[in-house]
């Protein structure tokens, strides 16, 4: 470089910003969450947020144990999304974080430290230990949270495990029982036998299970009684024995058998056949005749009689091993999709079984203890635990000749979510909330209707567990758990009269000390001389009765919130349980629900489709993801993947979101870095007096930002990266901004055509900034703070920004105009790169273009003038009449256009690059074009369109 080309460099409007091309985040976050904290930015939110319209965002706790995963980072950064989208909309819109405090899971890390409750220490200590230790994992996920951007009253979180808390948990029991929704019974629940514990239906999942089973033999006590009942075939009265084959996954609930169901309207055939002990009669379902007589791989039997299922109703049967006469009873309940048409009822073990036996007046028989143990006086089995008493079972069966088959059957059984071990039926006395009662089913269902279900088959799916869910069973035996704070009677185990009251002066004491208020009381202290003829209840609640009411815990207390909140918004999994919980309890107690929309996302997998687990290796933990890539390339990728399916991740997945963010980060730097010496206040041109492609830019941003305004309404996240990431890649790198680098770079720094470009920078940057903050918070931060002009001292403390468009533009200063321009550059572009591959030229200013335009296309294209090379930076672009195309030009993919690229003989200009004849013309900057001259040393050039 010689002297004289070192002079001219000065003479350039070369960019300047200190924002870094390197984004760094892993460690230039945290000093936004610093600056965050000291200028304490929630609460600033709050004080412009003061007569706004409110929109409030319920946060469904997560459970306060462990380490957070990516299921906690997709959820909460979905949240954070919407709360700030929100605030930018000009909403007030807090967030209140909360976690859900009680429960096993906590039970099980605390008693790995000091031992059961009761055995090692006492209840009250194991309390304590549970207390701190639920603390202290609030303590490390919040970090966690707000590591992500995430921001919220983090200094002030609703715990379900706080005082007051608790305290209105219990208040919130004593309103179901005053609306008659509680009752107690002796039914079967889900039971873990590792929990030891009733489990509720959100609390159990299905996972494969091998499983024996089984048909046995019901033998009709009287034979003649069974066959009156039937239609016979002529002359084919049969003979052997007549039974009812069962069939069974469950051999070790064959204890508690008290009847054998049939379908009332299903018709039943009696067979004749041939088994190991002889001729025998089998009554089967007929659409199952075919695949039963081949499981018992039977080829010889005959029909020698039919009947219907409603005419077997009260014949007797003996029991396969013990001396109990059972009866055949009816029930929708029985299919003809498997088995031999005729179900074994149990009605400690089973609901369909404990509804049929409900109505047949059945004993509801559970031999089995809390420990999986069948019970000391259960004969035959006393003390054997369920599943391994299976093999002694059908050891008694084979023995008694009860047995008709027996195979191994892999199948769904459901499974404790928390141990992940199978869980039984079994029969025990607990308290319900009864979906019947006070008509609360079908309040349910109809308030279901009402909601916004995104996406929306959540309301089919949430409406068909609601009208399917048998009675929630609200007990629970543990020791870490807001108590059932009620008496009841000894006798006929009804509540005290004066519940109501109880309650409420338990749950204040409950409010100065905790739970342990109830667990120390002494029950003459409310009940006085009734103590004697009533229980104190020792049963915790299910915990999720406490995450239910939070609607009433939270947005009913905290002066910042209303109730019914506009939004839950939680995983899939949620239909089953807080949008369940929190549905029933707010209707038991309040007549409506407690959310105008419900969202869910999806689960995390792999670049496969497959779930992620430890086991397979192909887990994804978001604190390696901040601490390695940064929260903002976590949050882009939350916002790009469609959060209503599978939610695909893997590191090949986020190096794509890192290159996605750094050509977005890329684009708003370089808006800052032209940006430099602009002040919005004494700069900023009026559109009228804008350059024709200024105005362009200005109306495409508008355009936009209503599009993404649009798509956070409707909450379509990835729309939002994928019109953002678009604006960025296309219309301004590859057009706009390519277009803008010779004027913003040559031009005098006080012109019309810098300004004029560099307002439409601005208020591209204005509205940029805005989009990218809900998603890209701690980019957006920085890149507000490198801004110009006087602004609030955070992004979030603004609402969207868009310059307005152009009123009705016409003419070169149209959308319409420069759509046909765009498609003519793009054109040229194609041809350019052609020559520059085949050598001809280097860069595109090395060419001349002529093109030969269609009268339409030349008047469009003379319009702008000299100033088309600008567009298609090149030295030089000509038009000229289609039919003047010589034989040596391209005919192009547009219609109407053929072009002609050349490399220019004229010399380069060492300060624009162009090659023009006039380069020299002025002795005193012989290396210089007539515009680079005028630009240096004269007024300036004058631009009108590019």
């Amino acid at each position: 470089m010689t002297d004289k080309e070192k002079d001219y460099k000065h003479t350039l409007n070369l960019p300047q910003t200190d924002f870094p091309m390197k984004a760094n985040l892993a460690t230039r976050e945290p000093a936004t969450l610093k600056a965050w904290n000291d200028m304490d930015l929630y609460r600033q939110l709050r004080e412009i947020g003061r007569g706004r319209s409110q929109y409030i965002l319920h946060d469904g706790p997560p459970y306060a144990n462990g380490d957070i995963h990516l299921g906690h980072a997709v959820n909460k950064v979905l949240k954070d999304i919407i709360v700030k989208s929100k605030t930018l909309s000009g909403f007030d819109a807090p967030y209140v974080p909360g976690w859900d405090c009680h429960g096993l899971p906590i039970e099980h890390m605390v008693e790995k430290k000091i031992g059961k409750a009761g055995q090692k220490v006492n209840a009250a200590t194991f309390r304590k230990a549970c207390r701190e230790y639920a603390a202290k994992q609030v303590d490390g996920q919040r970090e966690d949270f707000k590591r992500l951007g995430v921001l919220g009253d983090w200094d002030h979180p609703y715990l379900t495990m706080d005082f007051q808390f608790e305290a209105d948990i219990i208040r919130e029991l004593g309103k179901v029982i005053a609306r008659d929704h509680l009752y107690k019974s002796y039914k079967p629940v889900h039971w873990c036998i590792d929990c030891g514990s009733a489990l509720a239906e959100a609390e159990v999942e299905y996972e494969d299970k091998t499983s024996p089973a089984i048909d046995v033999r019901f033998a009709a006590l009287d034979d003649a009684a069974f066959l009156a009942r039937c239609q016979h075939v002529p002359e084919h009265a049969g003979h052997g024995p007549v039974v009812v084959p069962i069939w069974t996954t469950t051999p070790w609930t064959l204890p508690a058998n008290q009847a054998v169901a049939l379908n009332p309207q299903v018709a039943y055939v009696l067979l004749q056949c041939n088994g190991e002990h002889g001729p025998e009669r089998l009554l089967l379902a007929e659409p199952l005749v075919k695949d039963s007589m081949a499981r018992y791989a039977v080829d010889d039997y005959r029909i020698i009689a039919t009947v219907a299922g409603a005419a077997l109703e009260g014949v007797m049967l003996q029991h396969p091993f013990y001396a109990r006469e059972v009866p055949i009873i009816l029930g929708h309940h029985v299919t003809t999709e498997s088995g031999t048409g005729a179900v074994h009822t149990a009605p400690g073990h089973g609901q369909d079984d404990y509804v049929a036996g409900l109505h047949y007046k059945l004993p509801v028989d559970n031999p089995v203890g809390d420990d999986g143990k069948f019970l000391p006086d259960t004969e035959l089995f006393a003390g054997e635990h369920v599943f391994k008493a299976n093999d002694h079972v059908i050891e008694v069966l084979k023995a008694r000749g009860a047995l008709l088959h027996m195979q191994a059957l892999h199948h769904s059984y459901p499974h404790c979510w928390r141990h992940k071990t199978p869980i039984i039926f079994r029969a025990t006395p607990q308290w319900f909330i009864g979906m019947e009662r006070a008509g609360l089913r079908a309040a349910a269902l109809a308030e279901i209707k009402k909601i916004a279900w995104v996406p929306d088959w959540g309301q089919a799916r949430i409406q068909g567990m609601i009208e399917g869910r048998p009675d929630w069973c609200v007990s629970r035996q543990r020791t870490w758990g807001v108590p059932m704070t009620v008496f009841a009677h000894k006798k006929d185990g009804t509540l005290h009269p004066d519940t109501q009251a109880i309650i409420e002066k338990v749950a204040q004491r409950v409010e100065r000390k905790g739970i342990d208020a109830w667990f120390e009381l002494d029950a003459q202290e409310l009940l006085g001389a009734d103590a004697a003829h009533y229980d104190k209840v020792s049963d915790t609640l299910d915990v999720w009765f406490d995450s239910g009411v939070t609607h009433a815990c939270v947005l009913d207390k905290r002066p910042e919130l209303q109730t019914p909140a506009d939004l839950y918004l939680e995983g899939s999994d949620q239909h089953r349980g807080w949008f369940q919980s929190s549905l029933l309890t707010s209707v038991a107690t309040r007549g409506h629900a407690p959310y105008k929309m419900a969202l869910t996302h999806g689960f995390t997998v792999d670049a496969k489709g497959k779930k992620m687990s430890k086991s397979l290796g192909n887990t994804i933990l978001p604190q390696k993801v901040i601490n390695t890539l940064g929260a903002d390339i976590l949050r882009l990728w939350v916002a790009a993947t469609d959060y209503r399916n599978e939610m695909s991740i893997s590191d090949e997945i986020l190096t794509r979101m890192s290159d996605s963010y750094r050509r977005i980060r890329n684009t708003a730097r370089y808006l800052l870095s032209n940006l430099a010496g602009f002040d919005p206040a004494r700069h900023t041109l009026a559109q009228d007096k804008m350059l024709a492609l200024d105005v362009w830019a200005v109306n495409a941003t508008a355009d936009l930002d209503q599009q993404i305004r649009a798509a956070y309404e409707d909450f379509n996240f990835h729309l939002v990266y994928q019109k953002l990431h678009q604006f960025c890649v296309i219309e301004l790198g590859s057009f706009y901004l390519d277009v803008l680098k010779d004027r913003v770079y040559t031009t005098k720094p006080d012109s019309v055509a810098r300004r004029s470009a560099q307002t439409a920078m601005q208020h591209i940057l204005e509205a940029l900034v805005r989009w990218m903050a809900p998603v890209l918070s701690f980019t957006a931060e920085e890149i507000w703070k490198s801004m110009p002009g006087t602004r609030p001292t955070s992004v979030f403390l603004s609402t969207w920004q868009a310059p307005p468009p152009s009123a009705d533009p016409t003419g070169v200063r149209s959308m319409t105009f420069w759509d046909k321009v765009l498609k003519v550059r793009e054109q040229v572009g194609r041809e350019l790169e052609k020559a520059r591959v085949a050598g001809i030229i280097g860069s595109s200013l090395d060419a001349e273009v002529d093109l030969y335009c269609d009268p339409a296309q030349k008047a469009l294209l003379d319009t702008l003038q000299d100033e088309l090379r600008f567009v298609c930076i090149t030295s030089y672009a000509r038009v000229h009449e289609l039919g003047a195309a010589p034989a040596d030009s391209i005919d192009t993919a547009l219609a109407g256009l053929r072009v002609k690229v050349t490399p220019s003989a004229h010399t380069k200009c060492i300060r624009c690059w162009h090659h023009r004849a006039d380069v020299g013309v002025d002795k005193e900057h012989a290396q210089l074009c007539g515009r680079c001259v005028t630009n240096v040393k004269g007024a300036g050039e004058s631009r009108s369109f590019a």
